[in-house]
């Protein structure tokens, strides 16, 4: 529940009582006596649905827009006449006012100091959590990290039409992903020329970091979700896959920069347009009719531009998670061929092991280049050999893939297979 109070000239009195005895409201009126105007305050608890729609009716009745009013917070109100209304809006969907709202998106854009700071201090931290292949280091980075506030501010900003938000916000994501960038860059370049890594170090084989390489549709799901749940509740956290691109400069690996830049712009655009929608599904205008209309098209062409922006990029996405079922595919037909070549009896005294693939490329379009094959065989023995006959299945040539008018964007591959053979006692 909320507790509002306003400050209103003493000739509107008579006019905002019968407003709120309209509306079945309790309240208190205090006389102001440090203006020059003869002066009015006025109390009275309110559902936090109701806040909106009464706010709404006192400025139809001739409350002046930019009147000093206070919104706080209530514990508990004893009355008959609150409980009816807290009943006759108990129906309504649950949000804060328009005035809240606004007030919230605020505090969710800090100040450029601050902002700057927690940017730089998250981006470290999700580095060092990556190079570690920390998971527990990463999901700490998201904690401080600041860019879903902006994202917010920027959509709210949109929806009540208050121009000078939306441009704090979207300043703010430009800044934070420039910055965000540079700085992973910065710190991943010191540490791989100081020996704060091994220089044997091989990103591919961090998992955290495989994870940012190949982003699917999936990924566009989670930040769906992301949105949501932020303008929704206005609470923050967001994404650390911008540090990707940062590493992927300090290595010299433009393929993994683009996909990390690729994942990093769909997380903040789906953020900003999820949240836009949620916001305009749940009600949020300007106050003033005749700025409703404007507020109406910008949303829309904000709305257009992100989703095309989305979708193009979703291409990438899409090709990404086709590229994952494809390559998962011709690894299973791969084992089952391994399988049961070693199934024949000739092999009977050999042991499989295991099974890898390798590919060309650490990022999608791949295509394997070597089929690793470990078998076990007794000690004392001379095992057989049976590379020959696992190349010759057809499960080891990938075929072409992403066919284009001018021909396969991937062409057929034969990969090599390299076997192995570890003695067993």
């Amino acid at each position: 529940m909320r507790l509002v109070e306003v400050l209103i000239p003493t000739q509107q009195r008579e006019t905002v009582e019968e407003t709120l005895e309209n509306e079945g409201l309790d309240f208190t009126l205090v006389e102001e006596r440090s203006r020059d105007e003869p002066s009015v305050v006025i109390t009275f608890p309110l559902p936090a649905p109701a806040v909106e729609s009464v706010l709404d009716e006192l400025r139809d009745a001739g409350l002046d827009e930019d009147s000093y009013t206070v919104i706080v917070e209530a514990e508990t109100v004893v009355s008959e006449r609150y409980d009816e209304l807290e009943q006759r809006y108990a129906q309504d969907t649950a949000r804060i006012s328009r005035e809240e709202l606004q007030a919230e998106a605020k505090d969710l854009t800090p100040t450029f100091g601050t902002y700057l700071v927690m940017t730089v201090m998250s981006v470290l931290v999700a580095t060092a959590g990556l190079l570690l292949d920390s998971p527990a280091v990463v999901v700490g980075s998201m904690v401080i990290a600041p860019l879903i506030g902006p994202a917010l501010g920027a959509s709210v900003g949109t929806v009540i039409n208050d121009h000078a938000l939306f441009r704090r916000g979207i300043k703010l994501q430009a800044l934070g992903l420039g910055v965000g960038v540079v700085t992973a860059a910065g710190f991943a370049f010191v540490a791989r020329t100081t020996g704060l890594v091994s220089p044997m170090l091989d990103i591919f084989e961090i998992s955290e970091i495989q994870g940012r390489l190949t982003p699917d549709i999936l990924s566009l799901v989670i930040a769906a979700g992301a949105g949501v749940a932020g303008a929704w509740t206005l609470t923050a956290g967001t994404s650390a896959a911008l540090v990707g691109v940062g590493i992927g400069l300090a290595w010299g690996l433009p393929e993994v920069t683009l996909a990390a830049s690729v994942l990093v712009l769909v997380n903040v655009l789906t953020i900003n347009i999820t949240s836009l929608a949620v916001l305009w599904y749940k009600g949020y205008r300007p106050d003033n009719w005749f700025q409703q209309d404007e507020a109406r098209v910008a949303t829309k062409k904000r709305a257009v531009a992100l989703a095309v922006t989305i979708v193009v990029l979703s291409g990438f996405l899409g090709a990404v998670t086709y590229d994952t079922y494809r390559t998962g595919v011709y690894e299973e037909n791969v084992n089952e061929d391994v399988t049961a070549v070693l199934d024949s009896p000739e092999y009977a005294e050999l042991t499989l092991i295991d099974v890898t693939v390798e590919y060309t490329d650490p990022v999608p379009l791949r295509q394997p280049e070597r089929v690793v094959v470990r078998v076990g065989y007794p000690v004392g023995t001379e095992p057989p050999r049976i590379s020959d006959e696992i190349e010759s299945r057809g499960s080891v040539t990938a075929e072409s893939a992403f066919h284009l008018p001018t021909g396969p964007l991937v062409d057929s591959h034969r990969a090599e297979v390299v076997v192995y053979y570890i003695p067993r006692g």
